[in-house]
């Protein structure tokens, strides 16, 4: 029986190597950072008891209900539209295939608040619209300016604007699927649907949610365009029509930009855990490199020596 001799691992008092200009930047941002902190907190024109006394206001802490219902409402609009038109830019039918590049080239083509300006002369535009046969019977109509409130406008504008760069984001997250995939599952006897639910969507969900929580937090600041309608409960406006009255603009500026501030930062959060939980499978090696990090240089030491392959020239005794 061959063994061979096990050298104990010695740990070489080593020196980190010194990185003064890591020191030098870092104490020039920190200085550059206090040196805002300081004009920030105590520049007496910006009226910081005006803020905090309004970051509580009632008609306030309604417009970012608002804000986020619209936001919430936008999305979810554009989400269902993205995942339609990008599985219809993936049909076969060239009819299908047309119209979906189309509405992704007309919405992202123009701007986003001359949508919102069109929708909310929907009313003036047309006093009725109708589902049926052109120019033959009418199977349902409704009165544009009952439902067309400023609320639906603002939702269906944003959510249409929305869903034309979500289509994009999704078809990409498609298209990275390796082929083989939905090939295997073919074989196996798996239906279309079956196979984009269960084997194609849990794979794409890695590349579609980055940009789609961007995409999100982008989203809750275009609500402030939805003066265009118009619709007057969104924060920005509120905050604005506030700092009129008070002849205060700038302190109410503030308010608004931390509530944005406060709602972004949870987003990002729960974009992160969302990241990390369609991310598991392929970040193992920097987990692994996480976890040595967070070792002591002898643990590290007696890991290579038990993960060192042998060397076949070394030197065996029977």
């Amino acid at each position: 029986m061959l063994s061979h001799k096990h050298t104990p691992v010695e740990l070489n008092n080593v020196r980190p190597v010194p990185h003064p200009g890591r020191w030098i930047s870092a104490l020039v941002v920190a200085v550059l950072a206090a040196m805002f902190l300081h004009a920030l907190v105590t520049n007496p024109n910006l009226r910081w008891d005006t803020v905090w006394f309004y970051f509580r206001y009632d008609e306030v802490v309604r417009a970012v209900g608002w804000t986020l219902i619209l936001t919430v409402a936008a999305m979810a609009l554009g989400i269902i539209l993205a995942s339609v038109t990008a599985v219809m830019r993936q049909s076969e039918n060239p009819v299908l295939r047309v119209v979906s590049y189309f509405y992704v080239w007309f919405f992202r083509g123009t701007p986003v608040y001359t949508q919102l300006v069109f929708w909310g002369l929907m009313p003036a535009l047309y006093n009725r619209l109708s589902l049926g046969v052109p120019f033959g019977p009418e199977f349902f109509t409704f009165s544009t300016r009952e439902l067309f409130t400023g609320a639906f406008a603002a939702i269906l504008g944003l959510g249409l604007n929305e869903g034309a760069y979500l289509s994009e984001i999704m078809r990409s997250g498609l298209n990275s699927v390796d082929p083989g995939q939905r090939e295997a599952a073919q074989a196996l006897g798996m239906s279309k649907g079956r196979i984009m639910w269960r084997i194609i969507l849990p794979q794409a969900m890695r590349v579609i949610v980055p940009p789609t929580g961007n995409e999100t937090i982008s989203m809750l600041k275009t609500t402030s365009l939805v003066l265009a309608v118009p619709f007057t409960k969104e924060l920005t406006f509120v905050a604005n029509s506030a700092g009129s009255r008070l002849f205060q603009p700038v302190p109410l500026l503030l308010v608004a930009a931390l509530w944005y501030l406060i709602i972004t930062s949870v987003l990002m959060v729960g974009q992160h855990y969302i990241e990390r939980y369609y991310g598991r499978g392929f970040d193992g090696a920097r987990s692994a490199s996480r976890k040595r990090r967070g070792m002591s240089a002898r643990q590290q030491a007696i890991l290579d020596s038990h993960t060192t392959k042998v060397d076949p020239f070394q030197e065996v005794t029977p």
